[in-house]
């Protein structure tokens, strides 16, 4: 039996794990894929909002410009990378300038801290490459660039070091109240009893709603967003997070540098039915074309190295909606978790065990927030290098030509606290297959150190997923 059973292990998931792990409690967190962060959080804009836009009074403002804040923490404690951009909003005439100088406002009732107007001469200085139609600008110097999914990883990762079960390939498929407390079926035949139950789902979390609930006060809306990744080699074209001004669709196709030098151009905005489909259009590719033009001239289209969508939970419910159910007591939901829920993801979940949860529980006079931190290999000190390779000549054997990844660290990727033996899953840990050539050169390599490690034949090792092998069959053999 345990004390807390949360569903879901994204940027949500993992921050509420983190944050009961503070306390003398059981938690188990479950996750339907077979890897952390797979949905919402691997497939974003990855910026942390300064909380400029959201309206006046809500959660997603309070909760967003808190949690703003604690990504201080999270860089100091775990070494997450933290990319101090600053951001520009943009207006192009006189209409846009009155809607400027009411963002402005509501920046300043959010709490918003340093912002300033610039005119586009002052603007311009600092990026020259703006649009010249660009009028006007909104400067927040508190917006921030992070690496979502090793946010995810690090914050799990300490969860687990304080105590908390993680079980991966676990997708529940019914949720039954029992006396005091619940049962969760996994994979239609395990069954965990729990006495709470947190749903962090993301975009199936009205469905999970729906096992037990017979009145879900929101329902989910799938709305996809397309992106473009420039190569590293344009770092410096655009220093500041690009946005226009918002509308009701979102903030907008935006400009994002990116930790790793990338630049990403995007997100679309368009709502659909499905929750999985997360292919890309040309209609969708031609909207960040067009959108991008009026933020910045001399794109360098040229540099696209990849293509790709993520899925936002965008609810019914004006707000994000954490909350105890109405009829059962000690569900507890944190739904509807679209922009800026990465932003806002620390501060969510000490709200939801502060104020919603509301258990009084007792801290654990053992808890570690601090966890190892960690260096690409390339970025480390000649004298550190050698003595590394000294102790293990696997780091002289550089596997990732674009991303100057060796073979000791594909290794510790799978073998990791959090270690995964897909060739994705290295790609997310590693960055192996992440560069200019998209793994073209080093996949292959990736493929065999896999199977090397986890002793399998080759045509055993998944892409990503369960059952999503990249070799069917010999093709160069005689039949």
């Amino acid at each position: 039996m345990f004390d807390y059973v949360i569903i879901g292990a994204g940027i949500i998931g993992t921050s509420i794990a983190k944050e009961l792990s503070r306390y003398e409690t059981s938690v188990l967190v479950l996750e339907k894929e077979n890897d952390v962060a797979n949905h919402q959080t691997v497939a974003n804009s990855a910026i942390i909002h300064s909380g400029h836009d959201p309206k006046e009074g809500t959660l997603k403002a309070k909760l967003c410009v808190k949690g703003n804040q604690m990504y201080e923490d999270l860089e100091n404690d775990f070494g997450i990378p933290l990319l101090k951009t600053g951001a520009f909003v943009v207006a192009h005439n006189i209409d846009q300038e009155n809607m400027l100088d009411a963002l402005y406002q509501r920046g300043l009732n959010n709490g918003v801290k340093n912002m300033k107007m610039l005119s586009i001469q002052e603007a311009l200085q600092e990026e020259p490459n703006l649009s010249p139609t660009i009028t006007k600008v909104l400067s927040l110097p508190s917006t921030k660039v992070t690496y979502p999914w090793e946010v995810a990883f690090k914050q799990l990762e300490c969860a687990i070091n304080n105590g908390v079960i993680f079980q991966k390939n676990s997708r529940v498929t019914a949720i039954k109240k029992v006396s005091n407390h619940f049962e969760i079926t996994i994979n239609d035949k395990t069954i965990i009893e729990t006495k709470s139950v947190i749903s962090a789902a993301g975009i199936f979390s009205d469905q999970i709603a729906r096992m037990i609930e017979t009145n879900v006060q929101y329902d989910i809306k799938p709305r996809k967003g397309e992106y473009f990744v420039l190569d590293r080699k344009v770092k410096g074209f655009i220093n500041h997070v690009i946005y226009p001004l918002p509308t009701e669709k979102g903030k907008g196709v935006l400009i994002v540098p990116q930790v790793h030098g990338n630049i990403l151009l995007g997100p679309t905005s368009t709502t659909q039915d499905e929750k999985d489909l997360l292919s890309n259009t040309r209609v969708g590719m031609d909207q960040i074309k067009e959108d991008t033009k009026r933020l910045a001239v001399n794109i360098p289209f040229d540099q696209i190295i990849r293509t790709f969508a993520g899925i936002r939970a965008s609810s019914s419910y004006d707000d994000f909606f954490i909350q105890e159910s109405k009829e059962f007591k000690n569900f507890f939901h944190v739904a509807g978790i679209d922009s800026p829920g990465l932003t806002a993801a620390p501060a969510i979940a000490k709200y939801l065990v502060d104020e919603v949860i509301n258990h009084h529980l007792t801290l654990k006079k053992s808890f570690n927030p601090i966890i190892q931190k960690h260096k690409a290999f390339y970025s480390l000190p000649d004298d550190e290098k050698q003595r590394l390779y000294q102790e293990d000549h696997r780091y002289g054997n550089l596997v990732c030509k674009c991303e100057k990844i060796t073979e000791k660290e594909i290794v510790d990727s799978i073998h990791g606290p959090l270690g995964n033996d897909t060739v994705k899953g290295i790609k997310k840990r590693a960055r192996a297959g992440s560069g200019l050539c998209q793994g073209g050169y080093c996949e292959s390599l990736v493929l065999k150190i896999i199977a090397k490690e986890t002793n399998q034949p080759l045509p055993n090792i998944n892409y990503y997923g369960l059952n999503t092998p990249i070799l069917v069959e010999e093709t160069k053999v005689k039949k």
